[in-house]
């Protein structure tokens, strides 16, 4: 008890103080980066500091892996370089069984980490990037144009040449109809069509209707559209930006329009497995411990850096790849995870004791 006392209360400290250090150089980056357009924009300083105050809790979630690895790191070389750790060993004490606190620790922050990012991380991004919008004076526009949709497992196909969100009507709307075996049977032309909260309003509709081999033209239709203008919008959602239920109806609606989904599905799945990423740091500290007696505090930052760029890269390979098919968006997600846990095992299996 004595031992976990006096490792956590080395760890804290230096972990709190990374954390913040983290966490004022984002804000500053963030900050320095749009400074010229608030300038050219006129934005007020209650503008800007309203921005900067919603963009810390991403801070903090981008800075917390960061924080753990270098607090982790720092705080055994420290122990190596004062002959500490020689100590615990000689008194039969192994490193795994004196690091299992911060192991512990690591893990439970994994479980706060991944909740932290989607209740409040992500609802506080979406409010700062609507502030920098509105101090920017960035408009928002859901118009679109040369839509094509799938609906109901392919056998309807919706096309439009242009939507218009604000009076919510779609010009020169097109519907294919097509039988199980994605067999033509049906074509309805509008020149527009408008929503009137329950179902698309058909203006100028003509039908063309395939039976026996021959085509037979009618005037209007009787077909009811009750695709939402969600379906039709000019939405770029970005699954790392939204909540994990958000990502998932996001994924479900690309699926039933039939548009490509991979790059989403693999950015959904990198929810889960990303937090993983402060136990795995905590872990390749430990498995690295004791590498040099001097220089610590630079050892500490170089290693720290390095390890991250090669989770980072190792993750960005992965993901690319689950995005082109080469592989599922599980594995692109988690490969890196299971990568990087096996090689602070062997790590920690080399390790001196």
């Amino acid at each position: 008890m004595i031992l976990i006392r006096y490792i956590l209360k080395k760890f804290f400290p230096v972990f709190a103080g990374a954390l913040v250090f983290f966490c004022f150089v984002l804000l500053l980056v963030d900050l320095l980066g749009n400074l010229w357009r608030y300038l050219l924009e006129g934005a007020s300083l209650k503008a800007i500091a309203r921005v900067s105050l919603f963009y810390i809790p991403k801070a903090v979630s981008f800075s917390v892996p960061l924080a753990v690895l270098f607090g982790a790191a720092f705080t055994l070389s420290s122990l190596h370089a004062s002959n500490e750790l020689t100590v615990i060993f000689a008194s039969g004490i192994s490193l795994f069984r004196f690091t299992l606190p911060l192991l512990i620790f690591s893990l439970l922050l994994s479980v706060a980490f991944f909740f932290f990012e989607d209740r409040i991380a992500v609802p506080f991004y979406a409010r700062k990037i609507e502030a920098q919008r509105a101090a920017l004076n960035e408009p928002v526009s859901y118009d679109n144009d040369r839509i094509v949709v799938l609906a109901d497992g392919g056998r309807t196909v919706y096309r439009a040449d242009y939507y218009d969100d604000g009076q919510q009507r779609l010009y020169n709307f097109m519907i294919f109809m097509r039988s199980e075996d994605r067999s033509l049977n049906r074509i309805i032309t509008a020149d527009s069509a408008f929503w009137d909260n329950q179902r698309w309003i058909l203006s100028g509709a003509v039908s063309y209707i395939y039976e026996d081999g021959k085509i037979f033209f009618i005037e209007g239709s009787d077909f009811v559209c009750t695709e939402t203008p969600d379906t039709f919008k000019n939405i770029s959602v970005s699954v790392d930006e939204v909540s994990t239920a958000e990502a998932r109806e996001y994924i479900a609606k690309l699926k039933r329009t039939g548009l490509p989904h991979a790059e989403a599905a693999s950015l959904y799945h990198k929810k889960f497995a990303f937090p993983l990423i402060t136990f795995i740091a905590v872990f390749l500290s430990i498995g690295l411990a004791g590498k040099s007696r001097k220089n610590i505090l630079l050892v500490s930052l170089v290693s720290c850096v390095s390890a991250a760029v090669a989770f980072y890269v190792t993750q960005m390979v992965t993901m690319l790849l689950s995005q082109f098919g080469y592989i599922s968006p599980f594995a692109g997600a988690w490969i890196p995870v299971f990568l990087f846990t096996g090689i602070s095992i062997v790590l920690l299996r080399f390790a001196r004791t």
